[in-house]
């Protein structure tokens, strides 16, 4: 359960992040020809508008504004019952002429002589309110003040040709009568404009279901392009009715079951001792971490996918986990990309081609101002892949702000690099970082390790420098196989004289005397004591589960061979070997077998008669058989050949260790 939970998780978050639109699956370029097959349309969609023909549109409307004026009914009324008031003298009968004109001039409109300058193109139209109803009217019906005056003269001089009409006017104040009655509204005018933009028509075709596209190895016009995007348009946001839903969700939930059983099946191959454990949960967690973040930037834009720092994922897992693995899990973790993003063939390659390099830099890059460099060795290896998509008309373009994006992400990983001291504590791993300072021989652990027990100090030593050749033979966790190495006997500081390398503390026959006064059984019991000793000290020193591992595992269930053989010599009863059997675990990591069969070498070498290569092959061989034999390394991830390369470099280590020396003649004096 501890392995499928997570799992089953995992895939839930895939579901609900899995896009829920279509991905137009074609890249194309204007200028350049179709590499596909002929595209034919599956249904009817518009043609959409390109942002250049709309602005040249909605600049063309700005330049026909349509005035708003609103008709004042109390000029008119008033500007009318001012005709009763004229002193006309002896032609008085023209007043109900003058009144007659100037009501139908007003019913028409009049504004001021300077009025508003209408547009040259077509007929000039403005829109009248009267009455709460706006109206539109053709420019040529209203008249301007001067117009209207003179409008007024030719209606009554026309009733009266035989009166001098202009000069009655003029002393009477008749054309005083006539006023703007419509007034300009500024404020309307630029709202009704602004609203007739919007009413631009984005459209500008139709391409029917079955229509022809563009055939292949066609030049994409500019023409051809535009229906391109408008399908692509319409192909993205219509997969709920192209497709019927439940479909949908049963690809999206078959997909991500997929995906999380990729990711479970590349650990297992990869590092079965993973499984269950916080480790693999941490793995989980990295994933489902960048699967949000690629989600979220498809969401809002896909463009900040560039921004993403995927080989921040990379680095995550290279602090804690081989390089086999950190590889495997990577790329799954790169694969959403593929579902989600239009562009997500070239974004996988390029963020690929980074994260591994980045595994291998990262051995060198990793501590202080040195992380800058990483990441501008990241930010290099995604702009060659990215220009050689360029070059290839994957990418049309090369905007700053996308160039931005990629140096901002590869900078990101420098920013989020410290929060792997928080993934450390929170799922009890240990960072290289972390077992660096494990290893400081100067820490005040080991220097009580020394203070107490200096014989299985130098053991200690002994026995890590030995598992540090074994394990870069085939290519092991070197670090934590020394750290493991280092702290395996810590357990011995509580009785330290139960052990032979501690007898010169008080004396060389020190040991001897100890346990000369304890029955076998008991020797053993205090002996076999060491491991839960060291578990309890290395819960008092605060060490990461993976370092108890090499404690609990570096004896497994071994017998302790000496006092056992004395137990039956002196006639107890074999079936009692569980008194003398370790309640340790057997190895399951390479580490963790190459520990075991260190610790075992470096204390029987001490005993070797004969030093030669054939007396070390031998002890290495003994000693690695036994082991075998009694089934030590049954559940170990190690493969007989990486077997066989851990024995030949413990036979070389132990040659180099114990190699002849020449005797220095005395001097004569």
């Amino acid at each position: 359960m501890k392995t499928i939970l997570p799992l089953l998780l995992a895939a839930a978050v895939l579901v609900f992040c899995m896009p829920r639109k279509a991905h137009f699956s074609y890249n194309y370029k204007k200028g350049s020809a179709w590499r596909y097959e002929s595209l034919v349309a599956q249904f009817d969609f518009p043609i959409y508008k390109t942002e250049e023909q709309l602005q040249e549109e909605m600049s063309s409307t700005s330049e026909n504004v349509i005035p708003y004026y609103r008709y004042s009914e109390e000029t008119v009324n008033r500007r009318l019952q001012a005709v009763g008031a004229l002193d006309l003298g002896e032609y008085a009968s023209i007043r109900g002429a003058i009144s007659s004109a100037a009501r139908d001039i007003y019913s028409h409109g009049v504004i001021s002589d300077e009025g508003v300058k209408f547009s040259d193109s077509g007929d000039p139209v403005l829109f009248i309110q009267r009455n709460k109803r706006a109206v539109k009217h053709p420019a040529s019906d209203v008249y301007k003040l001067s117009d209207a005056r003179a409008k007024l003269l030719a209606a009554v001089a026309s009733r009266y040709p035989q009166a001098r009409i202009d000069s009655v006017f003029d002393a009477a104040g008749v054309y005083d009568i006539i006023v703007p009655n419509l007034s300009y509204d500024p404020q309307t005018t630029e709202l009704v404009h602004r609203e007739s933009d919007n009413y631009i028509s984005p459209t500008s075709g139709y391409v029917s279901a079955g229509q022809l596209i563009v055939a292949e190895g066609e030049i994409i016009t500019a023409d051809i392009a535009q229906m391109l995007d408008s399908y692509k348009r319409e192909y993205e946001s219509n997969l709920g009715y192209v497709h019927r839903p439940a479909l949908v969700w049963l690809g999206d939930i078959l997909l991500a079951l997929l995906l999380s059983g990729l990711l479970f099946s590349l650990v297992y191959l990869t590092q079965p001792s993973l499984l269950g454990s916080k480790g693999f949960l941490y793995i989980i967690t990295v994933f489902l971490i960048m699967t949000l973040m690629t989600c979220l930037a498809c969401r809002i834009n896909e463009e900040l996918l560039f921004l993403v720092p995927f080989s921040l994922g990379a680095i995550y897992l290279k602090s804690f986990f081989r390089n086999r693995t950190v590889f495997a899990v990577f790329v799954v973790t790169l694969l959403p990309l593929l579902v989600f993003s239009s562009d997500g063939a070239p974004l996988f390659l390029m963020n690929f081609a980074a994260g591994a390099v980045t595994i291998y830099t990262h051995d060198f890059f990793n501590k202080g101002w040195k992380q800058f460099i990483n990441a501008m060795i990241i930010f290099a290896v995604m702009m060659t892949v990215y220009m050689m998509f360029y070059m290839l008309d994957i990418f049309s373009v090369i905007p700053v702000r996308r160039v931005l994006f990629i140096f901002l992400g590869c900078l990101l990983t420098v920013v989020g690099y410290p929060f792997v001291f928080l993934f450390e504590k929170a799922f009890d791993l240990v960072s290289s970082t972390r077992l660096a300072e494990l290893c400081d021989t100067g820490s005040p652990a080991i220097r009580e390790l020394e203070s107490k027990a200096p014989g299985t100090f130098q053991h200690s030593l002994q026995v890590m420098n030995m598992a540090d050749a074994a394990a870069r033979a085939i290519n092991a966790d070197v670090p934590l196989v020394r750290a493991g190495a280092l702290y395996h006997d810590i357990g011995k500081m509580s009785n330290p004289l139960c052990f032979v390398e501690n007898e010169s503390l008080v004396g060389d026959d020190s040991t001897a005397k100890y346990h000369s006064s304890l029955s076998a059984r008991q020797s053993a019991h205090e002996i076999i004591n060491h491991v839960s000793d060291g578990l309890a000290r290395a819960d008092r020193w605060k060490l990461p589960s993976i370092i108890k591992d090499f404690i609990i595992t570096h004896h497994g269930t071994t017998v302790v061979t000496y006092f056992f053989h004395k137990f039956v010599s002196e006639g107890g009863d074999p079936a009692d070997v569980a008194d003398f059997t370790y309640k340790g675990m057997t190895p399951k990591t390479r580490e963790q077998v190459i520990l075991m069969l260190s610790d075992s070498l470096e204390a029987a070498s001490r005993s070797l008669k004969e030093h030669s290569p054939e007396a070390y092959s031998e002890l290495v061989e003994s000693i690695t058989q036994g082991k075998v034999e009694a089934g030590q390394l049954a559940d170990a991830d190690i493969t007989i050949k990486e077997l066989g390369m851990v024995k030949e470099a413990l036979k070389s280590y132990l040659a180099q260790l114990y190699h002849d020396r020449i005797a220095y003649p005395k001097r004569n004096q």
